[in-house]
């Protein structure tokens, strides 16, 4: 039975490095409307005496993501590797069967919603735990996988696309809370509930979910997510746990990871 979990909910988490395809983002409210216009406006805010909008958060480039990314030195615990292109989930393998689900879909897989100008990505995995001397064989094997693994990455958005993001999300929790069906390279996984948590007082909006997956053998298995928006990057730290996924079991999330990334990003 232990193999199948790890089979399937592999798929779900790992097949990403472990373990959101949302509407590409669109461009700012009001779009482009050409010099004169913007020009015409401008005169009419300085006559009337308004405070004109605030200009657009820069989106962070890939080499100051890079800089901003977590290294093995920002972090107390675990290790830290570098995901390879290579490794990551394509986007175009993720569908939810509804679409209004597919932000969490994408979250799930360790991908990202809609469409970023630049995105880098990191795995952290925590340090295993030692079992008992007289520990049992299943007893040594869960304490071999029960360490949180998370997902981290950091995608910048155009046009106000990180606050796209944020929003598609919201409606997501909201919309899927009873839960749904997605299907990740030809795999298909249901979610059999989603549940908002406490979200860490970070950056500009935060968000933080535990999704129940329906695993083998009748075994639900919890996943966990925080997504961040710091101005115009969005954070994702999917969220899972071996052990957890093996017997049903609740994993508390490393929320100190988390901090730390926050505690780079600018």
């Amino acid at each position: 039975m232990r193999s199948l979990v790890l089979r399937r909910t592999g798929v779900a988490a790992a097949a990403a490095a472990l373990a959101l395809l949302a509407a590409a983002c669109g461009s700012s409210d009001g779009g482009d409307k050409g010099g004169d216009g913007k020009t015409a406006q401008a005169d009419k805010t300085a006559q009337a005496g308004e405070t004109a909008p605030a200009a657009p958060v820069k989106a962070l480039t890939a080499a100051e993501l890079e800089q901003a990314a977590l290294t093995q030195a920002d972090v107390k615990s675990g290790k830290l590797t570098k995901v390879p292109a290579k490794d990551e989930m394509a986007q175009e393998k993720v569908a939810a069967d509804d679409a209004a689900c597919s932000p969490l879909a994408m979250l799930q897989v360790g991908s990202y919603v809609g469409k970023p100008s630049a995105v880098v990505k990191r795995q952290w995995k925590g340090d295993p735990k030692k079992p008992a001397a007289d520990a049992t064989d299943e007893e040594k094997f869960l304490a071999g996988v029960d360490v949180p693994q998370v997902m981290v990455t950091l995608a910048s958005y155009q046009d106000g696309g990180a606050e796209k993001v944020m929003k598609d999300l919201n409606t997501a929790l909201t919309s899927c809370a009873g839960g749904y069906t997605f299907t990740a390279a030809g795999e298909k996984t249901k979610s059999l509930k989603v549940a908002k948590t406490d979200a860490p007082r970070a950056g500009d909006e935060a968000v933080a979910l535990t999704s129940t997956l329906d695993a083998d053998e009748g075994v639900k298995a919890p996943t966990k997510g925080v997504v961040v928006r710091k101005g115009a990057t969005i954070a994702y730290f999917p969220a899972v746990n071996y052990a957890a996924a093996a017997t049903g079991k609740d994993f508390a999330f490393p929320a100190e990871v988390v901090d730390a990334q926050l505690a780079k990003l600018k």
